[in-house]
């Protein structure tokens, strides 16, 4: 094999199993930090001696085996670790001499991957530091690939990481997953930063891709990790799994041939993806029969199954969706969510009634740099044949937003209300 093809070889084995192997890592020394550090230097190990001796069978087991002498020869130097050296003395040997209980041992990631999950997710860090790090050791992502992602520079990804690998020693944050009441609070940050990976993928804040598939597939993996671990029973992780499943589902109808964005009412329903739908919906079904009060995650996954389950969009249940909206309001008012129900119940009811509710939003504080309450305004206005208000509204939405593509598709919509002023005053 030669050198260029073994690098793109381990490039790909190290997204596949660098979460793996820090979360190995990370229960036997319990410091992800130093847990990283040795899986970098099993992977520099790689680069040294797979182009010339070649990819090994197993390339993870190997990296956990190089990893963990690296952890031996660390803990050596450390005399109040003599205990634990012991024991990963005796774990090590065992593995060098039965290959089989090594790759046993490297494919019972449950407990692990999900330790590792809960710890870099902790609601001591903050939430940028809890996205970086998340991506960091379970994306398998380089500071430079998160930097580009969220459009910030690598300096300062690379601070936030290196933050919170620091506070999660300083404030000794345990390397597992909680039980009893502490389970709930911090589940529900696991789920916002994974939420927040994967609506940044699929509708990127800023810069000129209107997606980025890879932080989807990212987030969607993490959710799939969580629904398939102990936490099965929790209704809201397989709601947020059966949300991200839906909505990933369209990715493909979502972008028009250059890249620009096809909104949801216009898109080409032959292209939405049926196999991500049925698991969507799959999950959402086991959500629902864990019973309870629907979280905020099902509820919006409910939300999402009314349009996957409408052939087309005059079938949509929008009478249905406004319902759904008003009872998410209920369990976590927000304006956003006031605003999406607005749209609903324009589609239900009318453009007039939508108006009505969208107005009464204007002078909420929280909306007035959120260019999606001004695009909202502009589109009634274009139903109520109001185009020279509505052109005003879209060129506003057009000055907020930080996405290139969305700007342009916004500029685009406000020259049509002037066209069509034109036409009607001629």
């Amino acid at each position: 094999m030669a050198a260029s093809e073994t690098h793109r070889a381990i490039e790909a084995v190290w997204r596949i199993e660098s979460a793996r192997l820090i979360a190995g890592l990370a229960r036997m020394v319990r410091d992800v930090g130093l847990a990283e550090e040795l899986a970098q230097d099993a992977l520099v190990a790689a680069l040294e001696q797979w182009p010339a001796s070649g990819v090994p069978d197993n390339p993870g087991a190997w990296l956990m085996a190089i990893a963990k002498r690296r952890a031996i020869d660390q803990l050596r130097r450390k005399e109040r670790f003599n205990r634990k050296l012991e024991q990963l003395g005796h774990e090590q040997t065992q593995q060098e001499t039965a290959a089989p209980e090594l790759d046993a041992a490297v494919d019972d990631l449950g407990d692990d991957l999900l330790s590792l999950v809960f710890t870099a997710c902790h609601p001591v860090l903050s939430t940028e530091a809890r996205v970086a790090l998340t991506l960091r050791l379970l994306g398998g992502l380089t500071t430079d690939e998160i930097a580009r992602a969220f459009l910030v520079s690598e300096s300062t990804v690379a601070q936030r990481i290196v933050r919170a690998k620091r506070t999660l020693a300083t404030k000794r944050v345990p390397f597992e997953v909680p039980e009893g009441p502490e389970l709930a609070d911090r589940l529900s940050s696991v789920l916002e930063v994974i939420y927040l990976i994967f609506n940044e993928g699929y509708s990127a804040t800023a810069g000129d891709d209107w997606m980025r598939p890879a932080l989807c597939e990212d987030a969607l993996r993490l959710g799939r990790i969580l629904a398939a671990s102990t936490l099965e029973k929790e209704p809201e992780v397989h709601g947020l799994v059966a949300l991200m499943e839906i909505q990933a589902s369209r990715s493909r109808a979502r972008v028009g041939p250059t890249g620009e964005p096809i909104l949801l009412l216009d898109q080409d329903r032959t292209r939405w993806d049926q196999l991500l739908i049925r698991r969507g919906l799959a999950a959402l079904e086991r959500a629902e029969a864990l019973g309870g009060t629907p979280g905020p995650y099902t509820l919006q996954a409910a939300l999402a199954a009314c349009h996957a389950r409408a052939r087309t969009a005059q079938e949509t249940d929008w009478v249905r969706i406004a319902a759904l909206y008003e009872a998410l309001n209920q369990l976590a008012p927000s304006p956003v969510v006031q605003l999406n129900r607005a749209v609903a119940v324009s589609m239900a009811f009318g453009a007039t009634e939508g108006l009505e509710l969208v107005d009464d939003l204007t002078s909420e504080p929280s909306l007035q740099a959120y260019h999606y309450l001004p695009s909202v305004r502009g589109d009634l206005l274009v139903k109520l044949g109001r185009h020279a208000e509505a052109r005003e509204e879209f060129e506003r939405a057009a000055s907020l937003t930080r996405n290139g593509r969305e700007r342009a598709l916004l500029l685009e919509r406000a020259a049509a209300c002037v066209a069509e002023s034109t036409a009607r005053s001629s």
